[in-house]
């Protein structure tokens, strides 16, 4: 995933599924969001560290943020919403080509 970041208009995403005693993980990375990175549980969950949901809980209470943002941004839905368009796949599916200017 690392290396990949460095293509700045590549948009992509990798997931590792979980195994005995090894949470998976999902690294998704848009040009526009950056990376976003998470630990997915064995039934294929995002496990989100108790410390991080307390820090967004604290920051909203102090009027930082906005709960529900921080949230989603922890579960990583602004990259599933930019990411989707690309998911898609099948016979008959629409494709989007993408061309590369110089």
């Amino acid at each position: 995933a690392s290396s990949l970041m460095g293509w700045q208009r590549l948009r992509f995403e990798i997931t590792e599924d979980a195994s005995p005693g090894v949470d998976g993980s999902r690294h998704a990375y848009t040009p526009t969001l950056g990376a976003f990175t998470a630990v997915i549980g064995v039934a294929g969950d995002i496990m989100i560290p108790e410390d991080r949901l307390r820090t967004a809980m604290l920051m909203s209470a102090q009027g930082r943020c906005v709960l529900e943002d921080e949230l989603d941004k922890m579960l990583g839905r602004p990259w599933d919403e930019e990411l989707e368009p690309f998911r898609y796949a099948g016979d008959g599916a629409p494709v989007r080509w993408l061309h590369a200017a110089v």
